[in-house]
């Protein structure tokens, strides 16, 4: 059963900006492993926090690094849940896609209970 569905998109160059204006944001909303993607990936990876969070129905007090995306061998984008996040998914199956081309990042995350 669906649970939940969210979806965000980026515009990666606004992205930039804001970056460069707050040099903390990187470390704020990335874990270590996040953060040595390139930019366009970077931003897809913040659509999938954000579009996480709408799929969650809003929940608030969800922390940037709890929910870290990785990609596996076959290129997948996947969440690694850890934290009050993975509490909170408990056991859900969480569908990711990511996108980015012509300027804008998108992400879409469907939340899904057995």
């Amino acid at each position: 059963m669906i649970d939940g569905i969210g979806i965000d998109v980026v515009d990666i160059e606004r992205f930039k900006t804001s970056i460069d204006r707050t040099p903390g944001l990187l470390e704020k909303l990335f874990t270590p492993a996040e953060r040595v993607k390139p930019l366009a990936s970077l931003a897809a990876r913040f659509a999938a926090k954000e579009a996480l969070v709408k799929a969650l129905n809003g929940e608030k007090g969800l922390a940037w690094h709890d929910a870290e995306v990785v990609n596996l061998e076959s290129g997948k984008p996947v969440f690694l849940f850890r934290g009050a996040t993975a509490d909170l998914i408990d056991g859900a199956v969480v569908h990711l896609s990511l996108s980015h081309d012509a300027g804008i990042a998108s992400a879409m995350v469907i939340v899904e209970r057995k």
